[in-house]
């Protein structure tokens, strides 16, 4: 154990006990010593991300496996702040060496130094530290979690399951993930912070032809905190709901362009306000000014029958965090209530620099980047209205049932191809329909959006933005759109 205080001279001959095989308390002493050591150059904050990863990936094509994916991985990122400035370092060297040399190149970058020889550097005092790996007994995840074999056996039954139900199969296949990944957090302001991740994704992708018809079709889910989520998953029900899907679509005519009312399913029609409007209420945006909800807190945004959230509580929800990258507990955070912008979403930089407050959402892809603003569990919350309500209330217009991919600008125009669509006519659903595109801005749909019903649903999903590529999730009851551009034939 390294004194309290002690000259940085004498820090190459520091010898700390380190675990090398888990990240937890035993790395305080050493953590602690760097980060004063980034104080005392100058720093007005550092924070040290360590991270260890094991992950696998499997996927079945037809009637064999055609990849089986492992990777094992573990490093640092080393962020320094001074004044509103900040940088970002990563490293895959853990040692004391390895870590010091990082800070070095963080400080330097902000044109700051290593103190001299004879200068003092005290220890950081870390906060006790908070385990949720071992308070919530996630310690044996990892040895609990399937296979390679398994997986390898279970997809290929999957797989077998879509040929059995699928008509005009062109391509099956079958693809799983397993994430599991250790983090320790800590930071010159007291934070220190460990947590173990599981994160586990399942789901179909199947291509249907017959001559010059074409329909593809797919279903992911997702998942967190379950070693045994594969074997409990109902492929043969998941197989038969793609395969209705894509036989319906095989032949269903072409939606006509216009401008209709639309009904959107619950769960993954949650995208288009994630990427419509959820982006736009990242600090991120609001450092860059690229948001038309910059200076819109506590004004009117959207339909006063709207109200959203996003959190990192839901239970085994595919965005679920018990704490974020900065070290963070998740909560609950209100986007909008009765259409009222009431919070937008926070990391640290964003706080900073914003002036809003922290929401537990600094989150990152992996070590190698710095954490940023970005959305956990984000949905439209259920309202009062019934299912029948909702399509009572449309003499002619579009069921969305399943949503494709899409694009969104940087200050919220989008276009979303529907992968599953029905005609409305008289509140009924009707004949199926295919190629419809859902064109907008952000700020004409939310205030169109006039009715929820009750049935909230989550689906698995995953963003991009500057700190990579994270797992959420994104929902919502059965919505009304009064009306939305249709691009079709």
């Amino acid at each position: 154990m390294a004194p309290t205080l002690l000259l940085s001279q004498e820090l190459p001959q520091l010898d700390y006990s380190l675990n090398r095989t888990r990240l937890d308390e035993t790395w305080q002493a050493s953590l602690a010593t760097l980060l004063g050591l980034g104080r005392a150059a100058g720093a007005d904050l550092v924070e040290f991300f360590l991270e260890k990863v094991n992950y696998v990936s499997c996927m079945a094509e037809e009637d064999a496996i055609t990849s089986l994916t492992p990777r094992l991985s573990s490093g640092c990122g080393v962020r320094v702040y001074r004044g509103k400035a900040d940088c970002y370092v990563s490293t895959n060297d853990l040692s004391f060496a390895g870590l010091r040399t990082a800070l070095e190149k963080g400080l330097a970058i902000l044109g700051l130094a290593l103190p001299s020889p004879q200068s003092y550097i005290p220890q950081i005092n870390l906060e006790l530290l908070r385990d949720y790996a071992t308070a919530k007994g996630k310690e044996d995840w990892l040895s609990r979690c399937s296979s390679m074999q398994e997986m390898s056996d279970v997809l290929l039954q999957a797989n077998q399951a879509l040929n059995q139900y699928a008509s005009h199969a062109q391509s099956r296949r079958a693809v799983y993930f397993r994430d599991w990944q250790e983090v320790l957090v800590a930071a010159s302001d007291g934070t220190f912070a460990r947590d173990i991740r599981l994160t586990q994704s399942v789901g179909y992708s199947l291509l249907c032809a017959d001559g010059t018809h074409r329909a593809s079709m797919g279903k992911r889910s997702g998942n967190t905190s379950d070693p045994d989520y594969l074997r409990q998953w109902d492929f043969t029900t998941t197989a038969q709901e793609v395969a209705e899907s894509a036989g319906k679509m095989l032949y269903a005519d072409y939606v006509e362009s216009g401008t209709y009312p639309v009904i959107m399913a619950n769960e993954f029609g949650g995208v288009i306000f994630h990427e419509a409007c959820g982006h736009l209420l990242e600090t991120t945006q609001i450092e860059h000014k690229t948001t038309p909800f910059l200076d819109k807190k506590g004004e009117k945004i959207a339909h006063e029958n709207l109200t959203a959230w996003d959190e990192g509580l839901s239970d085994k929800a595919f965005g679920t965090i018990d704490m974020d990258d900065e070290g963070m507990p998740a909560q609950r955070t209100l986007l909008i209530e009765n259409g009222i912008l009431k919070n937008f979403i926070a990391d640290r930089t964003g706080s900073l620099r914003t002036g809003h407050p922290r929401t537990g959402s600094g989150r990152r892809q992996s070590y190698a980047y710095a954490a940023a603003s970005r959305m956990r569990n984000t949905y439209i919350a259920p309202g009062p209205y019934s299912l029948d309500d909702l399509f009572n209330s449309v003499e002619k217009g579009i069921y969305c049932k399943q949503m494709g991919g899409g694009s969104v600008g940087a200050t919220g125009e989008f276009n979303f191809a529907v992968s599953e669509a029905y005609l409305i006519e008289k509140g009924k659903i009707g004949k199926p329909l295919k190629g419809a595109t859902l064109i907008g801005t952000a700020t004409d749909i939310m205030e169109r959006i006039s009715m929820s019903s009750q049935d909230l649903g989550l689906a698995a999903g995953f963003c991009g933005s500057v700190s990579g590529s994270v797992y959420v999730t994104v929902g919502q009851p059965h919505i009304k759109v009064d009306g939305i551009t249709v691009g079709g034939r």
